[in-house]
């Protein structure tokens, strides 16, 4: 199971509440906000803007940090790899950046997922 190894929590992500329960799997996911500021999966109404890594069940309205800059491992990924984020389910998988997948990182060893958020908003 994927957990944090490094993030700085003063200028890695923010913090925002969850829109909905989350079940923690996958634990690994790509998020963005909606209407009203809380955290949804896949891109809401600004697009992926970082992603969490939560193993365990949460409730709505629960605060969680959204990552934008920090590294997960136990990942289980590829080596040398971009990974991206669907805007709709937020799934984190190795498909090519397009309207519907954002680029959210890549792994330096396959089990090191090294994220960088793109920082662009949704138009």
């Amino acid at each position: 199971m994927a957990r944090i190894d490094k993030y700085d929590p003063v200028s890695g992500g923010f913090r925002a509440l969850l829109n909905a329960n989350y079940t923690g799997s996958p634990n690994v996911v790509g998020v963005g906000l909606n209407g009203t500021g809380k955290v949804v999966v896949g891109g809401g109404v600004t697009g992926i803007v970082g992603v969490i890594c939560l193993p365990i069940d949460h409730a709505a309205g629960t605060p969680v940090d959204v990552m934008t800059d920090g590294e997960i491992v136990q990942f289980g990924g590829a080596a040398g790899t971009v990974y991206t984020a669907n805007t709709t389910t937020g799934a984190v998988t190795t498909a090519a950046p397009s309207a519907t997948q954002t680029a959210v990182g890549w792994t330096a060893e396959a089990n090191r997922l090294i994220i960088r958020a793109q920082r662009t908003l949704a138009t």
